[in-house]
């Protein structure tokens, strides 16, 4: 048996691909919560979309903001250069950083030195959490 494949269909299932792999923003909501204990969610109006700790940064529209930019955040000088240099946060750099803060850090900067300062890696559903804070704009 001969299996012919156009062209047009290599083409679709090549554009489908990644959409199989993006997260599960609903499920991301749920891992979320190992998030909040240094992460709140506040939208431009003040409203606390998600109430959590004041360690780490406002996580409102953070996929497409420069990294490391929140006004008035205390960041490590490592985030902030890699913001300074251009970077912004989309879905796949979250899912890389968040399973591993300090190696992305030494990754995006070339210093092996670079320091971080969230130590806390998550260990899976990085996509699904990616997704949800996507929805968060």
């Amino acid at each position: 048996m001969i299996l012919r494949v156009s062209t047009t269909t290599l083409a679709f299932l090549a554009l489908a691909l990644p959409a199989l792999a993006a997260g599960d923003a609903e499920k991301g909501a749920k891992e979320f919560n190992k998030c909040k204990s240094c992460h709140a969610i506040i939208d431009p109006s003040g409203n606390e979309i998600v109430k959590g700790g004041k360690t780490g940064p406002n996580l409102w529209g953070v996929i497409g903001r420069a990294v490391g930019s929140v006004p008035d955040f205390k960041y490590g000088e490592s985030i902030v250069a890699v913001g300074a240099a251009g970077t912004v946060w989309d879905e796949a750099s979250l899912v890389e950083y968040t399973k591993d803060p300090g190696a992305w850090l030494k990754a995006a900067t070339g210093d092996d030195g670079a320091k971080t300062k969230m130590t806390f890696k998550l260990a899976k559903g990085n996509e699904d959490v990616a997704a949800y804070l996507a929805t968060m704009k």
